[in-house]
């Protein structure tokens, strides 16, 4: 028997494989295809405090080797949220982790607080959104917006904090280190790498954004470095994503340093990846006589 469970900040996880934010819904609309019961977690879509309608379209946009996207976290706000999502996430026996987002710290903490006696057993915390008191500089952006912002959520939130890091910055460990030092539990990463697409007959931009996020397997060898450098810098856990298509590209985030990993854009492209990725893990267990799925987490050095 193949033992495929981690431990992420006390929270015990049956398998390391949940979905990206946002790539997922908060799990209805994959249900028909996944069997939530089988995946570490489930991870929600980002919610605010009230509801976003996003930005305009286009917003999704085909590249070579994966998609840009410029949703904008279109929500519908903590309290749609709570009574729909949360409510149906209830019937599956699976970890609930929240992906938490807005525009100021006093946006995050309300939905932090809302969240205190819900049914989630993590949050994420976005701090890729744009702060508004900042200049629209994201949250994840400056070593000090992220300490500040990492400190006020843990003084407040009742669930274990992920803190999910945005590689649009010089140094990814000098945020990761600020996001531990002010108290983190575990980090994610990474998110979205800023792209843009022009529509060459058209002459404008592909998005009504003119940028977006750049998901799918052309961000992994990036996002693998990332989580690598990230795990030699920091003690607290890591989930790793970035263009994890099958169990493989798994592996290395696992080799690299992360104690979990999650599938986003390809949910897009097959809806079974993850439990596909789950399958391939216990194969490459079994292939290679690895009865502990923790003994192959950081084995790279």
């Amino acid at each position: 028997m193949k033992d495929l469970s981690v431990n992420i900040a006390g929270v015990e996880f049956k398998n390391p494989v949940m979905e990206g934010s946002g790539t997922f819904g908060s799990g209805m609309e994959y249900g028909e295809f996944v069997d939530l019961n089988r995946l570490g977690a489930v991870v929600t879509k980002g919610v605010a405090n009230v509801p976003w309608t996003g930005n305009p379209t286009p917003r999704v946009a085909e590249v070579y080797g994966g998609m840009l996207n410029a949703i904008g976290l279109q929500n519908p706000g903590i309290d749609t949220f709570i009574a729909r999502d949360l409510e149906f996430l209830k019937k599956y026996d699976t970890k609930v982790i929240v992906n938490v987002c807005g525009k100021s710290v006093e946006d995050y903490l309300d939905v932090v607080e809302r969240l205190s006696d819900e049914a989630a057993d993590m949050l994420e915390i976005n701090v890729s959104c744009p702060n508004v008191k900042e200049g629209a500089i994201a949250f994840g952006q400056k070593a000090d917006a992220l300490y500040n912002i990492t400190n006020e959520i843990k003084k407040k939130a009742k669930q274990p904090i992920i803190m999910k890091l945005s590689p649009n910055v010089t140094d990814i460990t000098e945020m990761a280190r600020a996001a531990e030092a002010a108290g983190a539990d575990a980090l994610s990463l990474i998110n979205t790498i800023t792209a843009m697409k022009i529509d060459i007959h058209k002459r404008t931009f592909a998005l009504a954004n003119k940028t977006g996020g750049l998901s799918g397997p052309a961000i992994k060898p990036v996002a693998v470095r990332m989580v690598y450098q990230t795990a030699q810098a920091v003690k607290i856990p890591i989930i790793g994503m970035g263009g994890i298509a099958n169990a493989e590209d798994a592996l290395e985030f696992i080799m690299a340093g992360a104690s979990a990993v999650a599938v986003g854009a390809m949910n897009f492209h097959d809806p079974y990846t993850t439990v596909k990725v789950i399958d391939g893990l216990r194969d490459y267990m079994e292939q290679y006589k690895v009865s502990d799925i923790k003994e192959l987490i950081g084995c790279v050095k």
